[in-house]
């Protein structure tokens, strides 16, 4: 999960924040590389001559680290106990791969087993002990949790039901127990590739489950003239409140609320923004940050080109940018660092970096 941003950090804030196991793990000189960064973050990309992979960036843009990976990435997530972070294959990808961020120890590829394939997200408990990752049971056409234990190779020991179809992203609450479930509510097939299967009779819905049992404690769905609207990518702001962002499967001419609030013991709440903003995002909000420290909640949307910053105790859209493919966020100082399918990163005070040779995917996290 995305921690929370406190600007500027020292060594101390460093190693308290990510664990002296992730600096541990690190070269000589990409130990030094990183407690000269302001921040850290990670993030999947694919080079220009077709290679995948994963990478450690400065705050700066600098790339301070990078593991390869068999196809392409899609979300990452760290364990601050023992510094590692797992970065999950794009849907429907059958792997994950699990790294130290400077090769100290091989980096472990895990593959899902048979009848599942990963939709992109995962989380560790609060120990490190387990992986929880979202998986398709595409012969049934449900939605699963598989469990990985995190301290045996990742072995898979078990599984609970999204109780919906198509669960994107999770987020693990801050309660240590609850996991919030994004059901995208599209059924796929890895025999029809990206293929969506069931648009007339979509579901999309907002779970909580505890991660202990399995048990589900809360379960929410869009009005049924809102069906074709998939609840995708998650974030929680400063008062626990979890806000998505969602794709519209419906006729294009369509503008629906793409963004959205939850609170917990309450119906979902969509956030109404003025037309031109909303249709600016072309029906597809592609990833959702929190700036826990600034009260402010970022979305992005490639298929738009755009993304905007909104203030989360008013639900007030404070401005829209414009930029080429951008889908990453995470934040950084008072604002966001943002990522592109171009290759830019573009962090707060209006600075812009590219990486020649890289794209970026969908997702960058912020570590610490």
């Amino acid at each position: 999960m995305i921690g929370k941003c406190t600007g500027l950090i020292d060594r101390r804030d460093f190693l308290k924040a990510a664990g002296a196991a992730f600096l541990s793990s690190l070269t000589p000189k990409a130990f030094a590389d990183t407690l000269a960064a302001d921040a850290v973050f990670a993030t999947a990309y694919q080079r220009r001559d077709g290679a995948y992979g994963a990478a450690i960036l400065s705050e700066a843009g600098k790339i301070l680290q990078t593991v390869e990976l068999p196809d392409r990435g899609h979300d990452i997530t760290f364990d601050p106990v023992s510094g590692r972070s797992v970065v999950f294959a794009r849907q429907p990808g059958t792997f994950f791969v699990a790294f130290d961020h400077a090769g100290r120890t091989p980096p472990v590829t895990v593959e899902s087993v048979s009848g599942r394939h990963f939709f992109g997200h995962g989380v560790f408990s609060p120990d490190g002990a387990l992986l929880y990752a979202t998986e398709n049971d595409f012969d049934n056409a449900a939605g699963m949790v598989g469990i990985y234990d995190a301290r045996n190779g990742f072995a898979r020991i078990g599984e609970f039901p999204t109780h919906g179809v198509g669960p994107h992203e999770l987020l693990l609450l801050g309660d240590g127990r609850t996991i919030a479930i994004a059901n995208g509510g599209i059924e796929t097939h890895p025999d029809f590739g990206r293929a969506k299967l069931n648009l007339p009779t979509m579901k999309p819905s907002y779970v909580l489950v505890d991660r202990r049992n399995g048990d589900l404690i809360e379960k929410h769905e869009l009005p049924p003239e809102l069906h074709q609207l998939s609840i995708r990518h998650m974030d929680t702001d400063e008062t626990g409140a979890v806000w998505f962002g969602c794709q519209h499967e419906g006729p294009a001419t369509e503008r629906p609320a793409l963004v959205g609030r939850a609170v917990r013991g309450k119906e979902l709440e969509l956030v109404e923004m003025a037309p031109k903003v909303l249709s600016g995002f072309r029906n597809y909000i592609g990833s959702v940050a929190a700036n826990r420290d600034a009260g402010t909640v970022a979305v992005t949307s490639p298929q738009g080109n755009s993304y905007a910053v909104i203030e989360a105790a008013t639900s007030k859209v404070l401005k829209v940018e414009r930029l080429t493919e951008v889908c990453g966020v995470a934040p950084d100082h008072a604002g966001f660092m943002v990522t592109t399918g171009t290759g830019e990163i573009v962090v707060p005070e209006d600075r812009s970096f590219e990486e020649n040779d890289f794209v970026w995917d969908n997702h960058v996290l912020r570590i610490g």
